[in-house]
C-alpha cells in the first residue's frame, strides 16, 4: 500500500507529473506564438531576397536600397520608409 501511494504521489507531484503539465502547455503556447512570429519574419526576408535576384531585380526595391545606402535624393523628394 505504501509503495502504491509513493508511486501515485510521484506521478502527481514530480517534476514531470500531472501538476507540471499546465506549465508545459503554457510553454508550448508561448513557443508556438514565437514560431509564428519567426516564420513571418522569415517569409518577409525570403520575399526580399527573391526581389533582389540578379536575374530579375525589382526596380523599385533596387532604387529604394540605393537611395537609402548612398543617401542620394533631391531636396524636394519625400522618402517614406516602409520598415
Amino acid at each position: 500500500m505504501l509503495l502504491v501511494s509513493m508511486l501515485l504521489g510521484y506521478a502527481i507531484f514530480s517534476r514531470n507529473g500531472l501538476l507540471a503539465w499546465g506549465g508545459y502547455s503554457s510553454q508550448l503556447h508561448d513557443s508556438k506564438a514565437e514560431l509564428k512570429s519567426v516564420e513571418a519574419e522569415r517569409a518577409r526576408i525570403v520575399n526580399r531576397v527573391q526581389l533582389l535576384d540578379p536575374a530579375h531585380v525589382d526596380p523599385d526595391l533596387a532604387d529604394e536600397l540605393i537611395r537609402r545606402e548612398l543617401n542620394v535624393g533631391h531636396p524636394d523628394e519625400v522618402v517614406v520608409p516602409l520598415n
